[in-house]
């Protein structure tokens, strides 16, 4: 068989991808329209819809699969061009030790209680980074690192997008009540709540100072990325007995090359139009991979999954924004 005949038989890509990234345009539609609404929500959901309501096409598949990883490790370099180093240096010695923290205790706290809810190990270490550092950036570079189960990915995904969203009105509720300035606040939201985007819905909605601030320190927990990913796979060298001679990477290239993007935003002199290019394309990848996720989760999956991944959402949440609370309270 000629190396033509062999291209032919192979499955295209196109039609996954073409319908990924349409579906990532629709959530864009979305949050133009209701701007409070995460664009990654509104594709997971569309994700969610079209597997359960109609039958997908297999021919879609090899595209979809390409969206859920190659797509979605693109969209985490991405993210590296927001951060600014000097940025966060700027939040000060006290808000840095706070920061390490809500990261470090967020991560723990959050694998005990899964623990002790019986919760399985991958899943419960992908809630556990999803809710401490940057959502459901953080459960695919997990998974970049552990190579979890689809479902247990899924289902991560989901709850820290689902309850993250609903912290964008939980959480200036909750703040408007306590005697904290407009800063703090945002110091707060910052440090708790899971989603850039979510970050900035609810810092628009404190209005003030709040915004600037929530942005820079939840984009310090976005750094974080970098060396809890090193932390894993130092362990997992550790746990994991060598196959056919290799170790498991320390580091996974795309977390590296969203290192070299962060190291790119703040020593090169990059211009807006760069940037705001960089922000709405990690916004596309990462919405196109999160509708690809959600292609693969079945109604019936998630009946299977039972309460126990929910309430540990519910504590971890809770656990982390306490943190946070705390750690501002203490430092201001």
């Amino acid at each position: 068989m000629t190396g033509d005949e062999l291209d032919e038989k192979a499955p295209s890509i196109w039609p996954g991808l073409t319908l990924a990234f349409a579906a990532a345009g629709a959530a864009l539609l979305a949050q133009q329209a209701l701007p409070a609404v995460s664009p990654l929500l509104v594709a997971i959901v569309l994700g969610v819809a079209l597997t359960n309501l109609w039958t997908v096409p297999q021919s879609l598949a090899p595209g979809l699969q390409v969206a859920a990883k190659r797509l979605l490790r693109l969209g985490i370099v991405m993210l590296g061009l927001q951060l600014a180093l000097g940025d966060i240096l700027a939040l000060g010695p006290g808000m840095i030790l706070v920061v390490l923290l809500i990261v470090g205790l967020g991560i723990a706290g959050t694998v005990l209680i899964g623990r002790t809810l019986g919760v399985p190990p991958m899943q419960r270490l992908l809630i556990a980074c999803g809710f401490s550092i940057c959502g459901a950036a953080a459960v695919a570079a997990v998974d970049g690192a552990i190579g979890a189960e689809e479902e247990d990915v899924a289902s991560a995904i989901g709850l820290v997008v689902v309850f993250g969203t609903a912290m964008i009105g939980v959480v200036p509720a909750v703040l408007g009540v306590m005697d904290l300035t407009s800063r703090e606040q945002g110091l707060i939201a910052g440090g708790s709540i899971h989603e850039v985007a979510q970050v900035v819905a609810a810092g628009g909605i404190m209005g003030g100072g709040a915004l600037t601030a929530a942005v820079v320190v939840k984009l310090a927990r976005v750094l974080m990325l970098a060396p809890v990913i090193l932390m894993i796979g130092l362990a997992r060298r550790r746990l994991v007995a060598p196959v056919a001679g290799k170790r498991p990477a320390l580091l996974p290239l795309f977390v590296g090359g969203f290192l070299v993007a962060a190291l790119a935003r703040t020593l090169l002199p990059l211009g807006a139009p760069v940037l705001e290019g960089g922000r709405i394309a990690q916004t596309i990848l990462l919405s196109a991979a999160m509708f690809s996720l959600g292609c693969g989760v079945r109604i019936s999956m998630v009946k299977t999954l039972g309460g126990r991944p929910v309430v540990l959402a519910t504590l971890s949440t809770a656990w982390v924004f306490a943190i946070a609370t705390i750690g501002v309270l203490l430092i201001g």
